[in-house]
């Protein structure tokens, strides 16, 4: 008997564990700060960080020319003012709201199987927000002259104009990014001390023990940490609704058929942590992989987080229902037309045809058990997903701004190989941030995975 129940799959236990069997303290803080410490890096990190540095290149490079030339070089035109710019900040903002939701609301919630995720989750958020950023500083024209945006006192009384949605980004983004700093460095610094401790003695060592702000592991100190997390956590869980829906305004507020809809706040931060959590899945599947994680990041979180995907991708069913019922309920030609123009008579019909199967049809796989436990089948579906959200993005600008209620005032949009390279450079970006991080840094929450353990020996989680 006992012969026959160890010859059970993993994959087909009732409920996996948090952390496999065969673990101390000990153990647990050399898994993890080995990777920083010791072990050499494996050599899919070296070709992640090669493709990344070259499309780092390529962005640079074509930054140069966009600023020498100006912005003729993209395609955006009249009436297509606005074009992948617009497109690749609401992904890359999009994206990176799964690290708040996983390290805060998750947090607030008291939920355990956030643990092994969360430090993955926050890194990503920050990269991806400063990926997003890059676009709007490109897309003014002058990004030499942005502090006309900034309320700062001057003695021309140029004051931005506060009803523009472009004002309301440059709040929500920055305050998004300074919020989400702050809450990972905050839980990174009992993990800069173990690393301190860790390191002989030299050059890393003063770096990792300046950071880690003379952390001795004292009451007083933990009392001080736990208040500061829990705080930043609370402020940090309503930036999730906050951001996106701002970004949301920057399309809802207009009157142009397919953006003046009352849906998109909520569509659109449902979309958010759909692509978000889709981009967690697609770092940290090959990341544990690559990095021996898997007794860390088990099964059951690649379950969970599958299931909040399918959760977050019903939602953004909804939301498609939802345009089209409003353009057909509305009973505005103006909307019912535009829709109908999306869907069949658009050069760019087959993207939307396209993101309806990525974002409606292969979700639905994930009902299945057995493919949201399988790394392989759960990684593509992922990566799919964020392709279908990028479609989405660039459906919903280019496609309502192309036809306007003037006929007069139709036009076509044509990405140029310059639209081209700032989108895949900033991917470079996005990849070599995330590279340095896993080598330099913990990737895993060394000191909650120890408390994890604790809790799980004590039968208080399982």
């Amino acid at each position: 008997m006992e012969a026959r129940i160890k010859t059970v799959p993993p994959v087909l236990k009732a409920v996996a564990p948090l952390m496999e069997d065969g673990h101390s303290h000990e153990s647990i803080s050399r898994a993890v700060s080995d990777v920083v410490l010791e072990m050499p890096m494996p050599r899919p990190w070296y070709a992640t960080i090669s493709v990344g540095l070259i499309l780092l290149s390529i962005l640079g490079i074509s930054t140069a020319i966009l600023f020498w030339e100006g912005l003729g070089l993209w395609g955006i035109n009249n009436p297509v003012g606005w074009g992948f710019a617009i497109v690749n900040l609401v992904w890359w903002i999009g994206i990176g709201h799964a690290g708040t939701l996983i390290s805060a609301i998750l947090l607030l919630f008291n939920q355990d199987w956030r643990t092994a995720i969360n430090r993955f989750a926050e890194a990503m958020t920050l990269f991806a927000v400063m990926c997003a950023g890059i676009f709007p500083l490109l897309h003014v024209g002058r990004p030499w002259a942005i502090f006309f945006i900034l309320p700062y006192p001057n003695t021309m009384a140029l004051w931005p104009q506060f009803r523009s949605p472009l004002l309301w980004d440059v709040f929500a983004i920055s305050t998004y990014f300074t919020v989400s700093l702050l809450f990972w460095y905050t839980g990174l610094i009992p993990d800069l001390a173990t690393l301190r401790d860790r390191m002989p003695k030299g050059i890393a060592r003063s770096i990792y023990g300046f950071f880690a702000l003379g952390w001795r592991g004292s009451a007083r100190h933990w009392f001080r940490y736990e208040m500061a997390y829990i705080l930043l956590g609370g402020m940090s869980a309503p930036l999730v609704v906050s951001v996106h829906t701002i970004v949301s305004f920057d399309f809802a507020v207009s009157v142009i058929p397919g953006w003046h809809t009352t849906i998109f706040p909520p569509y659109f931060v449902a979309g958010a942590i759909y692509s978000g959590f889709a981009m967690v899945l697609t770092i940290m599947i090959p990341a544990r992989e690559w990095f021996g994680m898997k007794d860390f990041i088990t099964l059951r979180h690649l379950d969970n987080m599958a299931k909040v995907m399918l959760a977050t991708g019903l939602v953004v069913c909804y939301g498609y229902g939802c345009e089209l019922f409003f353009a057909w309920y509305s009973g505005s030609d103006y909307e019912r037309t535009m829709m109908w123009y999306r869907g069949f008579e658009s050069p760019f019909a087959w993207v939307y045809l396209c993101l309806l199967l990525c974002n409606l049809v292969t979700p639905q796989f994930l009902w299945i058990k057995w493919m949201r436990i399988t790394p392989i089948p759960l990684f593509i579906i992922s990566i799919i997903v964020n392709i279908g959200m990028w479609l989405e993005r660039f459906v919903i600008v280019v496609t309502s701004l192309r036809r306007d209620y003037l006929p007069s005032s139709w036009g076509t949009y044509t990405p140029t190989i310059f639209d081209w390279a700032a989108y895949i450079g900033s991917i470079g970006l996005f990849l070599t941030m995330m590279c340095l991080f896993v080598k330099f840094l913990p990737m895993i929450s060394i000191f909650e995975l120890r408390l994890q353990h604790h809790l799980m020996k004590r039968g208080e989680i399982r």
